[in-house]
């Protein structure tokens, strides 16, 4: 059975910081490019980084660039999203989604585009 699973969200003050985890079965991470979308309540989503199956390459939305940083794991077949100096406006559902082939991030940007996703952890920055 084909999983992602996300771990590692929860309440964090600003200037915190938390690493996301997501899990992934019934694949391997070799062939797919990931990324991590994010959605807050009443907004649409939003992709926040990837990592591409073919070079290894990040793109970071704009919101985050020097906040965040995504790695994967292969040994483990696990992407992380590392998120230091949070601000309030990171307040989402992060979710992270799987897609097949040889792929690079300057696509990918829209959740269609992705083959598998994960169930999403909640993320609340708040004092």
């Amino acid at each position: 059975q084909l999983q992602l699973v996300e771990s590692g969200g929860g309440l964090v003050q600003p200037g915190g910081s938390l690493r996301l985890s997501c899990a992934a079965s019934g694949f391997t991470l070799d062939y797919y490019s990931m990324a991590w979308f994010r959605q807050a309540p009443g907004k649409g989503s939003e992709r926040v980084s990837c990592i591409s199956s073919v070079d290894v390459s990040t793109d970071y939305a704009d919101s985050v660039k020097g906040r965040f940083t995504i790695s994967k794991d292969i040994a483990k077949n696990t992407v992380y999203l590392h998120m230091v100096s949070l601000k309030p406006e990171d307040t989402a559902r992060y979710y992270c989604a799987a897609r097949r082939g040889p792929t690079y991030c300057s696509s990918g940007y829209m959740f269609w585009e992705y083959d598998y996703w994960g169930q999403g952890t909640q993320v609340t920055v708040s004092s």
